[in-house]
């Protein structure tokens, strides 16, 4: 293989790129990145065994071929060099060599036939949406996914396929975030794909196109083709939780909250929770919502705003971390949060589709 590529290019390629390579391989051809050139094309390839990405760039081949090197290594040779254009050559031992100007660099490889191969998508049903459409659906219920919880099936987000829809769920058991859109993809379509959390945030990170993106769903992977960049990921197993029996089909009343201002609240009275209780305080009162925390160790805090609220005293307690993502993830000015009792989910929504769920927490102990 020789090939001539430009190093900005080139360094573009590898920021796509070098999260998907595993910081602890499993076996020690999954370090290394495989490079091939073919036509006046250079394809850079890595897999951990569940997210696999392929970057595709431009390049002069005078020789077509493949080889694989240390990623590591690799992308810190390229962005410490300074000249525009390096040459890249490969010989039978498996030895690339790199120039650079009057720089000349070896660096040893391993056969590309020991990297792993990446699934045929020509048969895979596919269907096409927006980049930022795509971007703010997994946003908005990736936050709420599990974070190495054992019930590994939390650890992902869930997307299900259905009558021209498609539905994005994450939950960790004591949160949940909904939203759905409208896809184009034959109409009798039905399937529920499981999403690993990284791909989900490798796919959010990656996809910076304004034009659409390409899905497509296999019975144990699924692909996301954008520009000249495919990322590949593996599927979670097992059964995901039924959501809709958590939420709350009705609620027995429902408030229209200031987005920001119960934001900046949420913030400064969780400065008054300890790591072991999380826990703030919500009261109703006629025309006004109150929070409450408080801790032995540091003090408490108190605040409040306006609400349009004519019912009795009402106390439900909440994480504040998380009702923040929560808002954090609305643009909307106001939002709406249905209640019903203390020991009940809320639901928060928005002018979306998007819904969200907060499991009530014990009120935090005054001692």
């Amino acid at each position: 293989m020789k090939v001539t590529l430009s190093r900005l290019e080139l360094v573009n390629a590898i920021g796509k790129i070098q999260s998907i390579v595993s910081s602890k391989p499993t076996i020690p051809i999954l370090a290394n990145i495989l490079i091939e050139a073919h036509q006046e094309t250079l394809t850079i390839s890595a897999t951990d065994l569940t997210v696999s990405m392929q970057v595709q760039m431009g390049a002069t081949v005078e020789e077509e071929g493949g080889i694989t090197l240390p990623a590591r290594r690799f992308f810190q040779l390229v962005r410490e060099l300074t000249t525009g254009e390096i040459v890249l050559h490969t010989n039978e031992e498996e030895i690339a060599f790199i120039e650079a100007g009057t720089s000349q660099f070896r660096l040893n490889g391993i056969n590309q036939g020991e990297f792993p191969s990446l699934p045929n998508l020509a048969e895979a049903e596919k269907f096409s949406i927006g980049a930022d459409e795509l971007k703010g659906l997994l946003s908005k219920s990736v936050f709420a996914a599990a974070r190495e919880d054992s019930r590994h099936v939390l650890n992902g987000v869930l997307m299900q396929i259905e009558n021209g829809m498609a539905t994005f769920i994450g939950t960790d058991g004591k949160r949940l975030a909904k939203v759905d859109s409208a896809v184009e993809i034959s109409a009798d379509h039905k399937g529920s794909y499981l999403i690993p959390l990284k791909a989900v945030e490798e796919i959010v990170k990656s996809v910076d196109t304004e034009k659409g993106v390409k899905v497509s769903l296999m019975a144990d992977k699924i692909a996301v083709e954008h520009d000249a960049t495919v990322l590949i990921t593996k599927l979670l197993s097992g059964d995901f939780p039924d959501v809709e029996r958590v939420i709350p089909a009705e609620s027995a009343f429902t408030l229209t909250l200031h987005r920001e201002e119960l934001m900046a609240l949420l913030k400064q009275v969780s400065l008054f929770t300890t790591d072991k209780s999380h826990s703030v305080q919500f009261t109703l009162s006629a025309g006004e919502l109150t929070l409450t925390a408080n801790s032995s160790e540091i003090g408490d805090g108190k605040v409040s705003m306006p609400v349009d609220y004519s019912g009795e005293s009402f106390e439900i307690a909440f994480n504040p971390f998380f009702f923040h993502d929560i808002l954090r993830h609305s643009k909307d000015e106001t939002v709406t949060f249905g209640m019903t009792n203390p020991f009940s989910p809320g639901l928060i929504t928005d002018s979306t589709t998007a819904q969200f769920v907060i499991m009530p927490m014990r009120l935090a102990s005054t001692v």
